[in-house]
């Protein structure tokens, strides 16, 4: 299979104080590692200027300060940058597993899921915890994991109407992807479990269980053992 990482970086102009830089035209975890290197060494010499960096899944958006620098001279401090990508090491990956209560009332359109692609709820269960989902990105809401690695035979477009409100903890499908919604929000992924786990809490001294490049694996649970955590969680 044809590699979906760019040769050389693109650089397109993102408003009047943005730069994105792109690696690639796919979800591929090759193109991901690129864009985590990058944003290391970036946030490890942060040029004149930068304000802010947001990785995301094959691009980076740098924003700046458009009185100290200009895209010109960032395109250049960072092609200088990426010189020196061989020498950088990725922190080993941390691993979060989230308890998942699958169906029901925590799951609405499991069921839907399940008859789209002619299998059985256990089924369905068992494909979608079976994986260690890679964090390709965290964006959307806080604590929003955007996962990669759903197995195919799961893909499922969103729903046609979105919700006004999906709960917090609701563990979602969209196409071929998979994540979680850290707090209550709208949405329309179609969703087919809950965690009764706080992925996001602003009162801890790190407010997200994880980052990208970790990654996740979700163990289904009972109604029972959700209750227990979730009373757990409020203590």
């Amino acid at each position: 299979m044809a590699s979906s990482l760019f040769e050389k970086a693109y650089f397109r102009i993102a408003g009047d104080c943005g730069l994105l830089v792109e690696y690639g035209d796919a979800i591929d975890p090759a193109v991901n590692q690129k864009v985590r290197s990058m944003a290391i060494v970036v946030q490890n010499n942060m040029p004149d200027g930068v304000r802010e960096i947001i990785p995301t899944y094959r691009s980076i958006l740098i924003y700046y300060d458009p009185l100290i620098t200009n895209p010109a001279m960032l395109k250049e401090t960072l092609t200088d940058l990426e010189s020196g990508l061989s020498e950088i090491k990725i922190p080993p990956p941390k691993v979060v597993e989230i308890p998942v209560c699958y169906g029901g009332d925590y799951g609405p359109d499991i069921e839907h899921v399940a008859q789209s692609h002619n299998l059985t709820l256990q089924e369905v269960i068992d494909l979608h915890s079976e994986p260690e989902y890679l964090i390709y990105m965290v964006g959307f809401t806080p604590g929003f994991p955007f996962l990669g690695g759903l197995p195919e035979v799961l893909h499922t477009p969103r729903l046609k109407t979105p919700r006004t409100l999906v709960p917090r903890g609701s563990v979602g499908i969209a196409n071929g992807q998979t994540g979680v919604y850290p707090i209550a929000s709208p949405g329309g992924w179609q969703l087919i479990g809950r965690t009764p786990i706080s992925l996001f809490s602003p009162e801890r001294s790190s407010p997200i269980l994880y980052q990208a490049g970790d990654r996740i694996r979700f163990k289904p649970t009972s109604p029972s053992d959700y209750q227990r955590l979730s009373d757990m969680e409020d203590s």
